[in-house]
């Protein structure tokens, strides 16, 4: 029985789609752990609102970009682990371009403090994880299946 889902589909051999679901849960807990850091730094961010060494205009929007972009993509892990190939189409968009984004915000010199540049790494490294899973050949194949 096919239901569509790399959480649930079944093939002939069985291991590709629970690898496949195996990917996707990873996916999803690695969009959840981005999320938590994300919303912990805009914590942080007001706490530390009134040092302006620590906190800057481009901090406070870095900030609040970064918790919208974990929504979005925690969204689309949950959505394409169910199926949705939109969804996965725009997990595989998402977590990329941040993670180039965020490169490039850690290579910038002077806008955002040293703080800041190790959160968006830690981030960085929460989202190759997801960059590598959604485009792994698991994930790929189980969205190739159901067309």
């Amino acid at each position: 029985m096919d239901t569509g889902s790399p959480d649930t589909r079944t093939t002939a051999g069985g291991v590709s789609a629970s690898r496949a679901a195996a990917a996707f849960r990873r996916a999803k807990l690695l969009t959840g752990c981005y999320l938590a850091v994300s919303v912990a730094t805009l914590a942080a961010i007001a706490l530390l609102r009134d040092d302006s060494a620590a906190v800057n205009d481009a901090v406070w929007v870095r900030g609040c970009v970064v918790v919208a972009s974990a929504v979005v993509t925690l969204l689309c892990a949950v959505r394409a682990a169910r199926g949705d190939r939109g969804a996965y189409r725009r997990l595989r968009a998402v977590s990329a371009v941040m993670v180039v984004a965020i490169a490039v915000i850690i290579a910038l010199p002077g806008t955002f403090p040293l703080w800041m540049k190790i959160d968006q790494g830690v981030c960085g490294v929460l989202l190759l994880g997801v960059v590598l899973l959604v485009n792994g050949r698991h994930a790929r194949t189980a969205f190739a299946a159901a067309a």
